[in-house]
């Protein structure tokens, strides 16, 4: 299974929404089984490092995310991704629109999929001090353990295979 995290540039939250992921997957069952990519909707940070504030937020929880380099969301994404995960309602409104209505089925809001209702939307830390980028955290791992437990649920149903 192949997961795609979004977020507007991909150098705050879907780097760490990216890294958290990938630490819960290799500290769980799944590990092997799921790879985890992410992407911007805007190109102004293509290959870029993630904030360095990002950076050193994920480093402070053991994840480290300093070689992953921005890049932005492309049509064929849709194609190779089994699910595309957006940090907002914004990044969720532009992935649509650059997807249509073919690869809509895999698109969705990361927290409520992952069974976290409120809040909704990931907020975005770029403009805050590391208060920020902690709170983002906070989300981003529980969203991630939340996803862990649901993949491993549909694992049992058969949608992971061996």
């Amino acid at each position: 299974m192949k997961l795609l995290v979004v977020c507007l540039g991909n150098i705050c939250r879907s780097p760490m929404l990216e890294g958290a992921l990938r630490a819960r997957l290799a500290a769980s069952p799944l590990s092997g089984r799921v790879s985890v990519d992410s992407a911007g909707t805007g190109d102004w940070h293509v290959g870029e490092p993630p904030d360095r504030r990002a950076i050193a937020c994920a480093a402070r929880h053991g994840v480290d995310i300093a070689g992953l380099r921005a890049r932005q969301l492309q049509r064929v994404d849709f194609d190779r991704f089994d699910h595309v995960f957006c940090a907002d309602a914004n990044n969720l409104r532009d992935a649509a629109r650059l997807v249509g209505t073919a690869g809509q089925a895999r698109l969705s809001l990361w927290l409520p999929w992952a069974g976290i209702e409120t809040p909704a939307s990931i907020p975005d830390p770029y403009t805050g001090g590391e208060d920020h980028f902690e709170q983002v955290w906070t989300l981003v791992d529980a969203a991630a353990q939340a996803t862990v437990a649901r993949l491993l649920h549909d694992a049992d149903s058969g949608i992971i295979g061996p």
